[in-house]
């Protein structure tokens, strides 16, 4: 494991912003059509390159692709690694603890994850976790150099690793002082990329006049932002539901924040505005609450279209002749029926 870590450890990241990256790894057993094992790499939480053991291996975003073209030792490295190493590792972890839970068939998967943040001001964070079958099951302490067993079925594999005291100290120096080694390569490619800023697209949105108005910021990045309602220049705490920062498909993040305006007066809703707020972007981005504004699916019953009124009542015209028709048509049938038995009696 350590040559893998060794190719997409960033931490230590010289900035006042942080940074992570977070190795994902699911190895399961006995579900069809799916890879024994599949890892995914990300780096400030979005999907950098991907792996599996049915020989698959994917690079994401041009400056990590021209890493690897530009390093194709690195790309040989990650291929031995994923398609033959880290399979076999993984497949007789899961065996051993499929064993604790005396388990011999049957859908299981374990998920492994190691990660760290990195930040100027409070240092570096590392976490190591692992789970069985959806559920907690291990981790491990970086600082103490400790596992912990979240279940009863883990204290044996807990002593095991515990025992194992070149393993640990490979761990923590893979998480601790190898990533120093790559940052300044890394850094070469990706600084301008991690360091990016991509201002939102900010709307409002309600799905009815008695809804909650949301304002909606969508496609920035990163995914260090604030939003927040406000009145008369000041940030409001009551009538206000905060969403959390949701990833896109395209890398980039979007996020809401929801103000109750039952209790608003129609003539005060130009004193409230929301305010969205990027790390590294000066400028905020300030929408007012304003009907005009306002993107809604929504329409009052009295603006119905007259001819989807129409279709509407002739397609519950339709439907009563059809009913009509099926019992008549049943009618006649079992009419039929009854006369076909009396011949054959």
């Amino acid at each position: 494991m350590k040559s893998l870590f060794l190719l997409l450890l960033f931490c230590h990241v010289s900035s006042p912003v942080k940074h992570s990256l977070k190795i994902l790894y699911t190895a399961s057993s006995g579900i069809q059509n799916l890879p024994e094992l599949v890892i995914v790499a990300l780096v400030d939480d979005v999907q950098a390159g991907y792996c599996n053991s049915n020989k698959t291996i994917e690079i994401h975003q041009e400056v990590w692709k021209k890493l690897f073209k530009d390093k194709p030792e690195l790309m040989e490295l990650c291929t031995r690694w994923c398609f033959d190493i880290l399979p076999k590792l993984f497949k007789s972890t899961l065996d051993r603890i499929m064993q604790q839970f005396n388990q011999t068939e049957g859908f299981h998967i374990l998920q492994y994850m190691e990660s760290c943040e990195s930040d100027e001001q409070t240092g570096n964070t590392y976490l190591v976790e692992g789970g069985y079958d959806g559920e907690d099951f291990i981790s491990f302490d970086v600082t103490k150099r400790k596992w912990t067993s979240q279940k009863p079925e883990a204290d044996v594999i807990k002593r095991e690793l515990e025992a194992d005291k070149d393993r640990i100290e490979e761990t923590v120096y893979l998480i601790t002082q190898t990533s120093s080694v790559w940052l300044k390569l890394a850094l070469n490619y990706g600084e301008s990329f991690l360091l990016r800023t991509v201002p939102p697209s900010v709307s409002l949105l309600q799905k009815s006049p008695s809804s909650p108005v949301s304002c909606h910021a969508r496609g920035f990045y990163p995914d260090r932002a604030t939003m927040f309602w406000r009145k008369d220049g000041q940030e409001l705490h009551e009538d206000v539901d905060h969403g959390e920062i949701l990833p896109n498909h395209d890398g980039t993040f979007q996020m809401r924040v929801d103000l109750n305006i039952s209790s608003v007066k129609p003539e005060d809703w130009r004193r409230y505005d929301c305010v969205f707020q990027l790390s590294g972007v000066e400028d905020d981005s300030v929408i007012t609450l304003d009907k005009a504004v306002i993107r809604t699916n929504w329409v009052p019953p009295s603006q119905v279209p007259a001819g989807a009124v129409i279709g509407v009542v002739v397609g519950l015209m339709l439907l009563s002749v059809c009913i009509t028709g099926l019992f008549i048509w049943r009618k006649k049938k079992n009419n039929g029926s009854r006369e076909i038995r009396r011949d054959v009696l």
